[in-house]
């Protein structure tokens, strides 16, 4: 909160991004390199910004590690990226969300998301480039699920479809399974389903899920909450994040 009050002391565009980028460097960069006794903090920066790019992609350690050895022009190991994921998560930089199939009853191995835990930081760091509105609403509703509490994974629909007359297997994405035990709430961030077609697309997973779970497209703006006729329920991102009372677990 402290950190929040001086920013928006600041007078211009210019000194809030120099405070956000002496921030990150001040506090969190020097924080891991001291607590983990790192020797240089080159591939902690470089670990940061593919993350950065990368929010809410899929990746693993192995495809980080060859995004951090590409900026840096050097070499550096799956393990090493791996220990690294975990200071970065302990600081708080960011948050993880593993891969579940939803039909499957499993966890994927090694796959997963990162979200930032704060977008003003990210954005610093990236010098406000790639602020994709998309990618950046779905990280703040993933956020504010965790501030809720809820223990949250991505969602992995298997579905099965006839193709050049051919029946193949294809994934489906949902967004976020919120999980209290027994019970779940899907989630998909859609920025708008404007069009009969964009409905579709954002609502396929959810319909293919093959249960009964409460089902929520979360999209810009302030849309009121309203239900159609399969059930699902569409709300604007503000009364979603106004509201307590939505996910109903």
């Amino acid at each position: 909160m402290e950190e929040c009050r001086w920013l928006c002391l600041k007078k211009n565009e210019a000194e809030k991004r120099k405070y956000l980028n002496g921030l990150y460097k001040r506090v969190y960069i020097k924080d891991i390199v001291e607590r983990y006794n790192l020797k240089d903090d080159e591939v902690l920066e470089a670990l940061i910004d593919a993350l950065s790019s990368a929010v809410g992609s899929l990746t693993n350690p192995h495809n980080l590690a060859n995004a951090a050895s590409s900026m840096m022009r050097r070499n550096t190991s799956d393990h090493t990226i791996k220990n690294y994921l975990d200071y970065i998560e302990d600081a708080y930089l960011f948050a993880s969300a593993k891969r579940f199939d939803v039909k499957g009853k499993r966890y994927f191995e090694n796959t997963l998301k990162y979200y930032s835990m704060d977008t003003g930081l990210r954005n610093a760091k990236l010098n406000f480039r790639q602020q994709e509105r998309s990618h950046l609403m779905e990280n703040l509703i993933f956020i504010e699920l965790l501030r809720k509490g809820y223990s949250v994974d991505v969602g992995v629909v298997e579905v099965s479809i006839m193709k050049d007359g051919k029946r193949q297997q294809s994934q489906y994405e949902i967004d976020f399974i919120v999980n209290t035990g027994h019970e779940k709430v899907y989630v998909q961030s859609a920025l708008n389903v404007d069009t009969e077609v964009k409905r579709n697309q954002e609502t396929f997973s959810l319909k293919n899920s093959g249960d009964f779970f409460r089902k929520i497209v979360i999209l810009d703006g302030n849309a009121k909450p309203w239900t159609d006729e399969d059930g699902i329920i569409y709300t604007g991102v503000i009364p979603f994040l106004l509201d307590e009372t939505l996910l109903n677990l």
